[in-house]
């Protein structure tokens, strides 16, 4: 009996170099468990001081920008969470985690992109600031967060449960991932933002997020570092 062409080709392995402390590639650890799909990943030398020095080999071959997550299959080799997010759902349609419908693809697609390119610049200003909270810079960056925030308050009117809508999609897991670092940086989630503190918890619920955003609490934890209180359940 001749083979199955499964039999002569079997799937490749998933491949996907992360870090510790990767906002990045958490979002694609999370989105890979999400679709159910086996993968190893290699989490690369990471430490306060000296960071991502060195950089890991595949990740310096593959990826121009030096940086993780960087994603491995077969003879396919990309990089950036986005690019992550687009091929896992080409690859494995089932269970969509983009909308179905063309307008509200867009509309989430679109909350993702806000999410690393509106929100987080704040937050990567921040960065810096710690230490100096009443800085111009840090005020106007505070500022900026505050008001992403109550942007994203007002999408979750009238019941809404997830942030494009129905049902959790990758913008959900990118706004997540932000907001742990907006609040590690001291610009949380406002307390009367009730509808978004509620999504949040929401998020959290889910194993996917669970898994990875509890081990990054967990290794902050056993570094000594601080970690949000909502952050800190799931380790």
């Amino acid at each position: 009996m001749q083979p199955t062409p499964a039999a002569q080709h079997p799937p490749a392995p998933i491949r996907l170099y992360s870090g510790p402390l990767s906002m990045f590639g958490a979002k694609a650890q999370i989105a890979l468990l999400e679709k159910g799909l086996d993968a190893e990943v290699v989490m690369v030398p990471f430490e306060m001081k000296a960071l991502y020095e060195p950089k890991h080999p595949e990740v310096l071959r593959i990826n121009p920008k030096r940086q993780v997550p960087v994603l491995v299959h077969g003879d396919v080799e990309i990089f950036d969470s986005t690019q992550i997010f687009e091929y896992l759902e080409d690859l494995c349609p089932e269970p969509p985690i983009w909308p179905r419908d063309i307008a509200g693809r867009a509309r989430a697609r679109l909350l993702e992109l806000q999410s690393d390119e509106v929100y987080f610049p704040h937050i990567i200003r921040l960065m810096g600031l710690q230490a100096t909270p009443d800085d111009p810079a840090a005020v106007a960056a505070r500022d900026g967060a505050a008001q992403f925030y109550a942007r994203m308050e007002n999408l979750l009117g009238d019941g809404q449960s997830w942030l494009s809508g129905a049902a959790f999609t990758y913008a959900d897991i990118a706004f997540y991932m932000a907001q742990i670092f907006g609040d590690r940086m001291g610009a949380p989630i406002p307390a009367d933002a009730t509808r978004l503190i509620a999504w949040r918890a929401r998020v959290g619920e889910r194993p996917s997020v669970r898994q990875v955003a509890g081990a990054m609490a967990r290794w902050l934890l056993g570094i000594g570092r601080p970690v949000p209180a909502f952050l800190r359940a799931l380790a």
